[in-house]
């Protein structure tokens, strides 16, 4: 269920969530601004947050973290965000395909969804183009050049400079969106 305390002079949201597996409180403040509160469900609500006000520094300073990095994190998603999403990403994923191989330029195999840890896409050798799920919830600038970089796999299975010129014939400024990936969208 979700709650608001008041932290000193910031009144912040958080979920709670009762265990009776849980043994003890737990925080978990999350990259994506997500803060969570684990309680054994037989404590009260009173102990709860006066644990939570114990702790404001620890919270509102990992808040002020994730706030002040300078990039826009993509944050790990569950077994149930990647069921509900998949769906949505094949379907980005398979109209953009359609849209940049209208003239058939590229062969493969399968596109697969994945829930990939570490990877916004790959190519296998067999032809085979995985993406991950999580693609849905980038700018669909960023999403095409993930798409246009595996499909060009296809065509050339390295990072060569026939492979990256292969790339901008697709999308000429994908230099702005590489940089963009590497610098401030990160899968974790």
């Amino acid at each position: 269920m979700f709650k608001s305390i008041d932290l000193g002079d910031q009144k912040v949201s958080y979920l709670l969530k009762l265990s009776r597996r849980a043994r003890r409180l737990r925080l978990a403040v999350h990259p994506d601004g997500n803060f969570i509160v684990t309680a054994p469900g037989n404590l009260s609500l009173a102990a709860i947050e006066r644990f939570i006000v114990k702790q404001s520094r620890w919270v509102l300073g990992k808040m002020a973290y994730f706030q002040s990095l300078p990039r826009p994190l993509v944050s790990r998603g569950t077994r149930k965000d990647f069921l509900k999403q998949k769906d949505l990403a094949s379907e980005l994923v398979r109209r953009r395909i359609e849209h940049f191989n209208r003239d058939k330029i590229f062969s493969f195999n399968k596109i697969s969804i994945r829930n990939q840890k570490t990877r916004w896409g790959s190519c296998s050798r067999n032809g085979n183009l995985n993406f991950n799920y999580k693609l849905f919830s980038l700018p669909e600038k960023l999403a095409d050049y993930i798409i246009v970089h595996e499909l060009c796999h296809l065509k050339e299975f390295n990072h060569s400079t026939k492979f990256w010129h292969l790339v901008e014939s697709f999308l000429p400024d994908y230099a702005e969106s590489r940089k963009a990936l590497k610098k401030g969208y990160t899968v974790f």
